[in-house]
């Protein structure tokens, strides 16, 4: 796996690379023929979404190569061994795009057969950046079979090069009379996807901001989808950050968007299949951690085992349920139901408000839900229901901040710091809570180790270190509030 940083530039086909001595050492060109395969839906669902698939010979590097993308001029590309059958996409690939196909067959839609010649520039044997210049012959394949020959140039970094340099490469491709390409890929110039479809909102009002935002953590939750299938790390928790931020604001904007009850369930559905792994990830790294502090004397028994490796496979098979999930009809009836939203949402007549006092309003609205909440909590005479409330306080906080997240391009920096004094309750609330629950986790390894024979020292170490975080930030809230309270009025 890889990732991609480089410029592409249209060029006609008299254009002549111009001279590149004097950047770096020169070498080359060198001549190759590249034949691909790009494959997809029949109605180009990856290509929608600027995702390519191809099984290519030829080249320095044959193969199959998946590439996602990333953010402008970068993607991630993710490669497999060159297989005999053009016909069947690598199952480790075709999993990969799941959340995108969400079960239709994929199949060759188009070839794109290129003459490249690559340029090298290097710094003795460090390769800096490669340009290739390709002539290129595509091919469509279905109902609309067509043939379209053009030339470009690609300028890409490679792993010794700086993006000044490539700058520079591109400062040159340009005076010879290259332009910058309009199309992500080749496959983008040769293919027609039909364009996503966009929500129907007027400029400038409350609708065009939250459905703008909406659509956006649509795709943030479908780009860790495939990192999410990789194991990769914090890929989990950013797609349950996504799912969370979507859920928050279905809540905090339902007056804006109607009728998301269900796909607020199906969300908080996800976040609890994300979540499984995510915690048990989260407490055995905060174990290892606590367990590294303490002298080797007082570390007694099995207990990095218990808290270590025995978690760890938990957490793998926690992975797996999440896998399972992720290919599953109920996420893929989500992922269209999130799709319908961003395209079509049911608008109401909050949407049509100018947004800066609309939106102004519903920042407000949800900090008052985090200080009823307070309020309640506090009205509650037992402590240990008084506990259960004070989570739901933390809740109204995360809400209250990823509104004000969302809000902040558009009001500016009160949000920001409405934000952040939010973020702060929900901070300190949560550091309580998480020593609670990890009390009680060590408490159940403690039994379960007693019950085997083992020494169970540590174990009331670890718990009193949890015990000690959890009142600190108990003792800590009550100043905090207070301090917290001031700053918000000053903000809204």
């Amino acid at each position: 796996m890889g990732i991609e940083i480089e410029d592409k530039f249209d060029v006609s086909p008299e254009y002549a690379i111009p001279d590149l001595s004097g950047l770096a050492d020169v070498v080359g060109p060198k001549g190759y023929q590249l034949v691909a395969l790009y494959y997809d839906t029949p109605d180009l669902r990856l290509a929608a979404r600027g995702v390519t698939l191809r099984r290519r010979r030829g080249g320095a590097d044959p193969g199959w190569h998946l590439k996602l993308p990333k953010a402008k001029g970068v993607r991630q590309e993710i490669t497999h061994p060159l297989t005999r059958s053009t016909k069947v996409v690598p199952a480790e690939l075709a999993e990969l795009v799941r959340a995108y196909t969400r079960g239709v067959e994929l199949h060759p839609v188009a070839e794109l057969d290129t003459r490249r010649d690559v340029t090298l520039l290097q710094d003795g044997e460090t390769r800096l950046v490669e340009i290739a210049d390709d002539r290129v012959k595509g091919t469509v394949y279905g109902e609309e079979s067509k043939v379209v020959r053009w030339r470009e140039v690609e300028a890409e970094l490679l792993e010794g090069g700086s993006e000044a340099l490539l700058a520079k490469v591109g400062k040159r491709l340009r005076k010879a009379g290259a332009t910058p390409s309009e199309a992500a890929s080749k496959l983008a110039k040769l293919l027609e996807p039909a364009p996503l479809p966009t929500a129907p909102t007027q400029p400038g009002t409350t609708g065009e901001i939250v459905v703008d935002y909406v659509a956006g953590q649509v795709s943030a939750l479908l780009s860790q989808d495939p990192r999410v299938r990789r194991a990769e790390e914090d890929a989990v928790h950013q797609m349950r950050v996504a799912a969370r931020r979507l859920r928050s604001a279905l809540k905090a904007f339902k007056s804006v968007v109607l009728d998301t009850d269900h796909i607020q369930d199906e969300l908080r559905w996800l976040g609890n299949v994300l979540g499984e792994a995510r915690d048990l990830e989260v407490i055995r790294a905060r174990f290892g951690k606590e367990l590294a502090t303490l002298a080797p004397e007082l570390v007694t028994g099995p207990i990095q085992t218990r808290l270590g490796s025995d978690l760890l496979e938990r957490e793998q098979q926690a992975y797996g349920r999440i896998k399972e999930a992720l290919s599953g009809d109920r996420y893929y009836a989500l992922l269209d139901a999130l799709d319908g939203l961003a395209a079509a949402p049911a608008l109401g007549k909050a949407a049509a408000k100018p947004a800066q006092e609309r939106l102004r309003a519903i920042a407000a609205a949800n900090w008052d839900r985090v200080t009823k909440r307070y309020d309640l909590a506090q009205a509650i005479d037992d402590l240990d229901r008084r506990e259960l409330a004070m989570h739901d306080v933390r809740k109204a906080a995360k809400r209250a901040r990823y509104t004000a997240e969302a809000l902040q391009p558009t009001l500016g920096d009160d949000m920001g710091k409405l934000a952040k004094l939010a973020e702060g309750i929900q901070e300190v609330l949560g550091t309580y809570q998480d020593g609670v629950v990890a009390q009680e986790l060590l408490a159940k390894e403690a039994e379960s180790a007693r019950e085997a024979g083992e020494d169970t020292f540590t174990y009331g170490l670890l718990i009193g270190v949890e015990r000690n975080a959890a009142d600190r930030a108990h003792a800590e809230f009550p100043k905090l509030w207070k301090k917290t309270l001031k700053a918000v009025t000053k903000v809204l």
